[in-house]
């Protein structure tokens, strides 16, 4: 028998995860210019890295022969410092997605379940599949997680459960009220996966207290990354919180090293760079603004979004997804995630943002 049909079942059963198409894969593929792409599919941060993460990977750079600080005590200074945590409440990961698969690897194994919703993001079920465990689907309110649904789907074998707030790809926002119930209501042998990896595109008044609830719950898990607000998708940069006892399992599991030199000094500057933290803030609203003013005009209908995204319904979407293509604008499709007439676009600078209402217009005949 060959040798891969003697990997785990669950395994050789995975579907990769499909990331946004790179500008220089579309350049090669329909001879355009790279300078006159518009990448709007992988919900990045459109002014770039801030000043003071620029500076510290400059300053890095010289020691790259060694290796990284392993326990990462630099970045998880700044964190807790920030947000009033331990130290060793605090789990580094190659972005958020490494953590979350850490939660996964330390909590779930065949016989286990884990509980996730409609329209939430695939790395959940990638996850969950990765570790032997059974997902399970709760069925999806207005496009956004319907807390009573995901409560009745949890079983005596589940052991974990993912809400993201907002969510990817929909953009729906749970109040902290809400969440908060949910919490209290979950047996304390369930894991919740809080994932915020767009935390930060909220109004302080949106935010769930949610480092707060540590102390509350003890199995919490928050998620959070620097690969969007932040800026520094590419140096794969992310965190968990948790109690204790909880943080030092997810440890357990993390790979030595998973976090480099460049972005552990990156990260901690960026957390510290409170202009450009707003100016992202300020520039996402205004997009977010400019796109749906735009959407509405060529009458298309889209999710109200919490990101630094939203999903908007253009009917065909694979074929409008491949003439925007042709025309250099990248976006998302999401037939994956069950919306299939649906495009989520990233939120980008105002030229950007206008560039894909053209491409829009020009493309649906409107």
């Amino acid at each position: 028998m060959p040798l891969i049909q003697l990997a785990p079942a669950h395994i050789r059963a995975i579907a990769p995860y499909q990331p946004g198409k790179p500008i220089a894969e579309l350049a090669r593929e329909m001879g355009l210019d790279e300078a006159d792409i518009v990448k709007l599919a992988s919900n990045e941060n459109p002014l770039g890295i801030s000043p003071r993460a620029r500076a510290a990977l400059l300053a890095e750079v010289d020691g790259l022969a060694l290796y990284p600080d392993g326990n990462g005590y630099l970045l998880k200074d700044a964190i807790a410092a920030r947000l009033g945590v331990d130290l060793d409440q605090i789990v580094l990961g190659n972005g958020s997605n490494d953590v979350l698969e850490m939660a996964a690897r330390a909590l779930l194994a065949p016989g286990r379940s884990a509980v996730f919703s409609e329209y939430a993001f695939a790395v959940y079920p990638l996850a969950v599949q990765a570790a032997g465990a059974e997902g399970i689907v709760a069925r999806a309110r207005d496009y956004g997680h319907d807390l009573a649904a995901m409560h009745a789907a949890i079983r005596a074998d589940t052991r974990m459960v993912f809400i993201a707030n907002p969510n990817n790809p929909t953009g729906t926002l749970l109040a902290a009220e809400e969440l908060h119930g949910f919490l209290k209501a979950v047996p304390e042998n369930v894991a919740v996966v809080l994932d915020e990896a767009y935390v930060e595109f909220l109004d302080p008044a949106a935010r769930a207290p949610s480092v707060g609830w540590l102390a509350e719950f003890p199995n919490l898990i928050v998620t959070r990354t620097f690969s969007k607000a932040y800026g520094l998708a590419g140096l794969r940069v992310g965190y968990a919180l948790a109690r204790h006892g909880l943080a030092d399992l997810l440890n357990r599991v993390r790979q030595p090293f998973n976090a480099n030199s460049l972005a552990l000094a990156a990260a901690a500057a960026a957390l510290d760079d409170a202009d450009f933290l707003a100016e992202s803030k300020r520039v996402n609203d205004a997009g977010m603004a400019q796109l749906t003013d735009g959407f509405r005009t060529l009458g298309l209908e889209w999710i109200p979004s919490a990101g630094n995204f939203v999903c908007v319904r253009v009917g065909d979407a694979a074929r409008v997804f491949q003439a925007l293509l042709r025309q250099g604008v990248i976006v998302r499709p999401v037939a994956n995630y069950g919306l299939p007439e649906y495009l989520r676009v990233s939120i980008g600078l105002a030229e950007q943002n206008a560039r894909l209402l053209t491409s829009l217009e020009e493309t649906l005949g409107r």
